[in-house]
């Protein structure tokens, strides 16, 4: 799909620096930049790419002055905010590829389930007895959705998901590829004779409104009642969020984070890839985890934690620094002792 210079500008209340009428049908990075694409420009370091670029169009802040002549052919979309104005137009350009209303065959939805207006259901894909599917539901090819699920308005469901009985998925919510929301939580009791006896896990998960949920990720089902994850909360990929855990409004996690059963993570908290949150704790709101950090205990008030265990990060790199220079102190402390050891034969 085509648009024009004056057609974007119309899209971000921008002003067209150029040639209105020139037309681009992709997008680029600013360095990468061919003809018919369009690019952007917010970051200064990277200004002198926009003198050499090939693209088309190119999105900049209205307080841009070119230091040096511009390529021929490039024109500019002038706004109050490039990068907040090209994130726009990506998500404007990703609605316009989504999936128009339309049930393939084969696949199959229980006589018993319920859609709204606007389903879109890819081929392969299975709905179970009595769930219930809301407006604009997008569900693509080889979906999984078990019985008595719910699934808010607006929410997409990428190829390959799985969602397990009980489940409950709230409005706008994204869940990629491989996703597995509901399968049992790790629960098992040795008997007497040390073999491992499967504990029932009859909960279920909760999302709630405008969660996203990375490829591969896996998020089990409570022992009882519901692993619950809050308004706003954002999962990368290859993360495992385990029963009965509680994720609060607006946190983010990177991708292979691993949260151990019944820990509490509060809100707006941010974890880096490969953390990793043992079980029974809470971590407090707005507390901040560096990438490989782990978490054994309670967090009681936010903090910015590095290490594992995790500790306060400016301790860290005082500790790390300690570490660095250990080989030199024990060198040093070989020294001291042999020299003693001189002294006392004399």
């Amino acid at each position: 799909m085509e648009f024009s210079a004056e057609q974007i500008a119309g899209i971000l209340s921008g002003e067209v620096v150029g040639n209105p009428g020139i037309k681009v049908n992709s997008l680029s990075k600013i360095e990468e930049g061919k003809e018919g694409t369009l690019s952007f420009l917010a970051n200064p370091k990277y200004e002198e790419h926009i003198y050499t670029t090939g693209a088309s169009i190119c999105i900049v802040n209205k307080s841009f002055t070119p230091a040096k002549e511009l390529p021929e052919g490039l024109t500019l979309v002038k706004v109050e905010d490039a990068y907040a104005c090209f994130a726009k137009l990506l998500d404007f350009y990703n609605q316009m590829r989504q999936k128009a209303p339309k049930i393939e065959q084969p696949s199959f939805m229980a006589e018993s389930s319920t859609a709204g207006e606007g389903l879109y259901l890819g081929a392969f894909a299975y709905i179970g007895e009595q769930a219930k599917i809301g407006t604009n539901v997008k569900i693509y090819p080889n979906v999984y959705i078990g019985d008595n699920v719910t699934i808010g308005d607006n929410t997409i469901i990428y190829p390959g998901a799985a969602i397990y009985a009980d489940c409950v998925i709230g409005q706008n919510c994204i869940i990629h590829s491989g996703v597995i929301i509901g399968a049992d939580g790790f629960g098992f009791a040795p008997n007497e004779a040390g073999e491992y006896q499967k504990v029932p896990q009859i909960g279920n998960v909760i999302l709630e409104d405008f969660v996203e949920i990375g490829s591969n990720s896996t998020i089990d089902r409570a022992t009882l009642g519901s692993t619950i994850i809050r308004r706003g909360v954002k999962i990368d990929n290859l993360c495992q969020v385990a029963h009965n855990v509680e994720i609060g409004k607006n946190t983010a996690m990177a991708a292979q984070v691993g949260i151990a059963g019944s820990a509490k993570i509060g809100e707006r908290v941010m974890i880096g890839g490969q953390a990793g949150i043992a079980g029974h704790l809470h971590i407090a709101d707005e507390t901040k985890i560096v990438a490989q950090s782990g978490i054994p205990g309670s967090v009681k008030k936010a903090d910015t934690l590095m290490g594992s265990p995790g500790i306060n990060i400016e301790d860290f790199k005082k500790s790390y620094f300690g570490f660095r220079k250990l080989p030199f102190i024990l060198n040093k402390i070989q020294e001291f002792d042999q020299k003693l050891k001189e002294l006392t034969k004399k």
